[in-house]
């Protein structure tokens, strides 16, 4: 079976999971997530390989990581994740992308993840549930970040913390790749 393959059931599988121990029925978790019914069934049922995008929007829904939703094994308390099986989410021909490190449910969604921006490009997000937060941590390079329209400079060894309940886009404007470590804390949703 090949990752893909591996992720899409892991993902139905966990969807469903998810999707019954909050006690959603597929047309709530649809109005939720702003991802349409049809489309959850196709997750459900392992036919399609949707979008990061759509993946947060369901994760953010349900109140659980994106590494939740794509985990396959049901593991002990401490988890050691190889490096060879961090999930690279999203990448440009250019060479920038996003690389899942690690996550857990304390007690709502915490992910890790590593990024690298080429110079000029940029990745944006929706607003995410009202009390997620983001801590960044910038290694190289220089972080423009956008949010709720105001922009901020963080330079090669700076941290920034954001409420992300507002849109927000991280760009690079320099001349050298940024690199930074991102986490994010979703609260569970309510009942």
């Amino acid at each position: 079976m090949s990752d893909l393959e591996l992720l899409t059931q892991s993902l139905a599988r966990n969807v469903k999971h998810w999707r019954a121990v909050r006690g959603f029925t597929l047309d709530v978790l649809a109005a939720r997530a702003g991802v349409s019914r049809g489309m959850l069934i196709q997750i459900e049922q392992a036919r399609t390989n949707p979008s990061i995008g759509t993946v947060v929007k369901i994760g953010d829904a349900l109140g659980v990581s994106v590494t939740t939703l794509l985990d396959y094994e049901q593991g002990p308390k401490v988890r050691i994740v190889p490096a060879e099986q961090a999930v690279r989410l999203w990448h440009t021909d250019k060479g920038s992308y996003s690389r899942l490190l690690a996550g857990t449910e304390a007690p709502g969604p915490l992910e890790m993840w590593d990024w690298c921006l080429m110079p000029g490009e940029g990745s944006g997000s929706d607003p995410h549930p009202a009390g997620t937060v983001e801590i960044a941590h910038i290694t190289a390079g220089e972080l423009t970040l956008t949010v709720d329209g105001a922009e901020y400079r963080v330079p090669a060894g700076a941290s920034v913390t954001f409420e992300a309940n507002a849109a927000h886009r991280y760009a690079n404007r320099g001349e050298v790749p940024l690199r930074m470590v991102l986490t994010a804390s979703v609260p569970p949703p309510a009942r």
